[in-house]
């Protein structure tokens, strides 16, 4: 350290000078003490970006499957006092989905499905997967079409004649990719299917996956696999209604719900035996969730901030007993206790906001990484970086307020004596 004169008033320029003098000739020391906030702060950025990427990622798929679509589900089954939740107890009829097409205006399209998991064989190859039997309305609907193939036709459905469409995943799974899959024959619980197309890939929503799953006639699957399943008409799993747009959704709901309790025989306060959801309350719901979760993470992650600030103060307040003579001689040449308490203090924030700007962009990078490596979309708040920074400095500032005060306070008569 160089000969300094103290004035009675040192600029702003000179302390934050003789802070990064200071700091420059303790440079590991100095690295060590930013290591805290430098992890805290990505750890917060990353875990917000790879929230938010995940929460667009899936809100994309949702929304790919219509935000002009409502979900109607059966009720749920109940055994020994326990409920199999809702589409388990075919409490709906392919003919409510019928009257709902002709007697609800808002409804657009409608299609229902009855669904089960069980084995798919072809050859010596053996999967698990959903078994959707379906009408002629799911394309549009849940618009998904064959990409190998056709879907069934109406003479499919109403012979309830044994044919099938294959998920790309299942395709993928019973056949080699070099070997056609259409015009031949899987097994079905012992009964042969002729599959007759290949469905488009539509990728996982929600936990379930879009692929992981073959389609065969509605009839088929109630007649055949199923049996029959409702005291009256054809029981299924639930049914989708389209609407014209978003705006028609709220209609199409209460429209449904008075058609369904007057053909169910529901009078309140007797509850529903069915449930209504759409995409957009899907994608609130899930918006919610990991919201709160990254809120949570994020907690988690920004204890590593507060050791940092522990880190920082700790440091800074053996620098105060390292440095006793050096303040004992500032002081004797007219360093007043006001400028000394500044350069302390400046070094705590300087240590705070450096590690601070490397901890946002060593955020950055990592959350960049795992959008690559996960595949879902790279999302940076300009927020969050700038509340990255500004929460360092305050870590700064309380870190190092004690340490500056102590620095402050020291007698320059027994610091000189110190060795």
């Amino acid at each position: 350290m160089g000969k300094r004169i103290y004035r009675t008033q040192v600029s702003l320029t000179e302390v934050v000078t003789m802070a990064i003098e200071s700091l420059w000739s303790n440079r590991l020391r100095t690295s060590l003490t930013m290591l805290g906030v430098i992890i805290g702060i990505a750890s917060v950025i990353m875990v917000t970006s790879v929230g938010q990427g995940v929460q667009k990622s899936t809100e994309q798929q949702i929304q790919s499957l219509g935000t002009n679509v409502m979900l109607v589900l059966s009720g749920a089954f109940r055994s020994g006092g326990i409920s199999q939740g809702f589409g388990s107890a075919n409490t709906l009829t392919w003919e409510d989905a019928q009257a709902i097409a002709k007697e609800v205006p808002a409804a657009e399209s409608v299609t229902a499905y009855l669904q089960r998991t069980t084995q798919v064989v072809y050859g010596d190859r053996n999967e698990s997967t959903s078994v959707l039997g379906v009408d002629l309305n799911y394309p549009e609907v849940k618009e998904i079409y064959p990409q190998e193939g056709q879907f069934f036709t109406a003479e499919d459905l109403n012979n309830a004649n044994s044919v099938v469409l294959l998920g790309s995943k299942v395709r993928e799974d019973l056949f080699a990719p070099e070997e056609p899959a259409v015009g031949t024959s899987i097994r079905i619980q012992n009964a042969r299917y002729t599959v007759i197309g290949v469905m488009e890939p539509k990728g996982s929503v929600g936990g379930q996956d879009q692929d992981d799953r073959v389609y065969i006639p509605l009839t088929n699957m109630s007649s055949r696999l199923v049996g029959n399943n409702a005291v009256s008409g054809t029981g299924i799993s639930g049914l989708w209604v389209k609407t014209k747009d978003q705006i028609q959704l709220e209609a199409a709901q209460f429209q449904v719900t008075n058609l369904l309790r007057i053909r169910h025989n529901i009078v309140p306060p007797k509850p529903d035996d069915f449930r209504l959801s759409n995409q957009i309350d899907i994608i609130n719901t899930f918006t919610s969730v990991v919201g709160m979760f990254t809120v949570l993470v994020s907690a988690i992650a920004s204890i590593s901030l507060v050791v940092g600030g522990i880190g920082i103060a700790n440091i800074m307040l053996v620098s105060v007993v390292e440095r006793t003579r050096e303040i004992g001689i500032r002081k004797a040449v007219g360093a007043t206790n006001s400028a000394v308490l500044n350069q302390f203090l400046t070094e705590a924030i300087l240590v705070s906001i450096l590690g601070g700007a490397i901890g946002v962009l060593f955020g950055v990078g990592l959350s960049f990484g795992a959008s690559q490596m996960f595949g879902f979309p790279f999302v940076i708040s300009v927020w969050s970086a700038i509340a990255g920074i500004i929460i360092a400095l305050i870590v700064g500032l309380v870190a190092g307020v004690i340490p500056a005060r102590n620095a402050a306070r020291l007698d320059p008569i027994a610091a000189l004596r110190s060795d």
